[in-house]
């Protein structure tokens, strides 16, 4: 890929509980964006009694989940006590840190709209053997002009910042496009992405639509968007990471053996993770394959 290039990735389907996702990333080719290691983009759906999207208990290590909806309500519930309903343009971000478990929960809707993005940060050696934390957002900084709206989830954006914890050098940004064309800066020191959610983005000549991530690389202090309707994307950028990660299930590491550390406090009810007061049982998962392998 040479510099300023745009090179669009297809998402893969992928299946959460009964959610059927899109995985812009991790894809083969493109492990990160910045310190953004995994986005998957659900919906949007039509809710029905018949149809569950409760995620149960299951834990995490090493990262920050980063969840975002366009439509739609999800019941946050993790092991520090938090319970925590978010709605469309509120920000639920958990920091894992050494171990943390939680649920996302339909709050009771059995009607309307279920849209949105599921994102995980990972974490920098210096916090990620930290303790877990939960924050939530109802409001977040916003910028206006008469072809684009933006909300800064994380990070700094358009002379806002948003006030989400960060423990690397990273952004998030929702993109909301009325039409025609408009020009926002950027850091050239980040490395960038586009996830479109609805509609489409012209980038440079290319069109970007829902189902790709649009990789816009390093190099740029801005960028020019055109959409010919109402348009919505998310945008992630941040400080190439230079740490290497190993990933598995829902646990982000640097080695095979704490992956494998993680996967048995897990199985064996360790307090590592600790408890969700949820009502739906937490969920097991088979070892790694590399321990299978060992038996």
């Amino acid at each position: 890929m040479t510099e300023h290039e745009v090179e669009v990735i297809a998402s893969r389907e992928a299946q959460v509980a009964a959610i059927r996702v899109r995985r812009a990333l991790p894809t083969k080719g493109r492990r990160t964006v910045g310190a953004w290691c995994f986005v998957d983009h659900m919906g949007p759906m039509s809710l029905d009694p018949d149809h569950s999207v409760d995620v149960a208990p299951h834990p995490h290590m090493g990262l920050q989940t980063v969840t975002w909806l366009f439509s739609g309500e999800f019941l946050h519930r993790d092991s520090l006590g938090s319970e925590q309903l978010i709605r469309a343009g509120q920000l639920n971000l958990m920091t894992s840190g050494h171990g943390v478990a939680h649920s996302e929960e339909n709050p009771g809707r059995r009607s309307g709209e279920l849209h949105g993005m599921q994102l995980w940060v990972a974490q920098p050696t210096s916090t990620r053997e930290g303790d877990a934390g939960f924050e939530h957002f109802a409001e977040l900084p916003t910028l206006e002009s008469t072809t684009l709206s933006a909300s800064v989830l994380v990070g700094a954006f358009g002379g806002v910042t948003s006030p989400a914890r960060r423990d690397s050098d990273h952004v998030g940004v929702e993109l909301d496009f009325h039409g025609g064309a408009v020009t926002v800066p950027m850091d050239s020191t980040y490395e960038y992405a586009l996830i479109v959610a609805n509609g489409s983005v012209l980038v440079e000549g290319v069109v970007v639509e829902p189902g790709a991530l649009a990789y816009l690389g390093a190099g740029r202090d801005e960028i020019r968007f055109e959409s010919r309707g109402v348009s919505r994307a998310l945008l992630i950028g941040g400080v190439p990471f230079d740490e290497r990660l190993f990933m598995w299930w829902n646990f982000v590491a640097r080695s095979q053996e704490e992956i494998s550390d993680a996967w048995r406090a897990w199985a064996s009810g360790d307090e590592r993770f600790g408890r969700v007061a949820s009502p739906f049982a937490r969920i097991e998962v088979s070892p790694p394959p590399w321990l299978m392998a060992m038996n």
